[in-house]
């Protein structure tokens, strides 16, 4: 399979070292410096994109594969007010569209655990719920798109929240019906998102701590090994068929 890889940080470099290894050419590779090679031949020769970049530049670069015919994939969180335009190009110009929050097959099976325990925790109202996660210095967006995700999916089973909401330095609280997300950013920690629910006589806690990036980069690949061969706006659900 040829793969062009949009962004080329640490991510795009790990993507690039496991797509290697499983067979695959990288066929183009565009960052910052060289965007005019979205024009290029050898960028549109490309079975499928891999785009790893930042908030302000995903969509655009969506775009930019559009025109080119080349099927996307994208773990670029920070920009999902937007998804629904992209839903909509995917339905009405027959684009190929694959999005994740996050790529990491262990973090897709704590949001299906997370779902869960939310559902049940729907009926013993005595438990508080809140949320931490961790990332490295340079993670532009806070919460997280995968913090976002597992917030949005508990708001959806638990009758008692209708909200989540950023904790700040100066106010530590939330009102009854908001979930607060605590969003820590140091060092080069990879990911860790953790869920506590805590009543008066005892806490549950769900949590998961990626040891490096090569978990998401496996992902991302086999993502783009699932959507070469696709048509359509995808997700993990249907890669991972939950």
């Amino acid at each position: 399979m040829k793969i062009a890889l949009i962004g080329y940080g640490k991510m795009g470099r790990t993507i690039e070292q496991i797509a290697l290894q499983r067979g695959h050419s990288i066929v183009a590779v565009i960052d910052i410096n060289n965007t005019g090679d979205f024009d290029s031949d050898a960028f549109r020769s490309a079975d499928v994109a891999i785009e790893f970049t930042t908030p302000a530049t995903a969509f655009d670069n969506y775009l930019k594969c559009f025109a080119a015919g080349v099927p996307v994939v994208s773990g670029t969180t920070g920009w999902t007010e937007r998804i629904n335009e992209i839903r909509r190009r995917c339905e009405d110009e027959g684009q190929t569209f694959f999005y994740a929050s996050n790529f990491s097959v262990g973090v897709n099976i704590f949001f299906a655990i997370n779902r869960y325990l939310a559902r049940i925790m729907n009926n013993f109202p005595d438990y508080d719920v809140s949320m931490t996660e961790v990332h490295h210095i340079h993670k532009l967006d806070a919460p997280s798109g995968t913090a976002i995700t597992i917030a949005n999916d508990i708001i959806a089973e638990l009758d008692r929240k209708t909200d989540w909401k950023l904790r700040n330095a100066d106010e530590g609280q939330a009102g009854a019906a908001e979930l607060l997300i605590n969003a820590v950013r140091e060092g080069e920690v990879p990911g860790i998102h953790e869920v506590r629910y805590e009543s008066g006589v005892d806490s549950i806690t769900i949590k998961h701590d990626a040891k490096s990036r090569a978990g998401f980069a496996l992902g991302a690949v086999l993502a783009a090994e699932f959507t070469a061969v696709r048509k359509g706006f995808l997700g993990m659900n249907d890669l991972l068929n939950f």
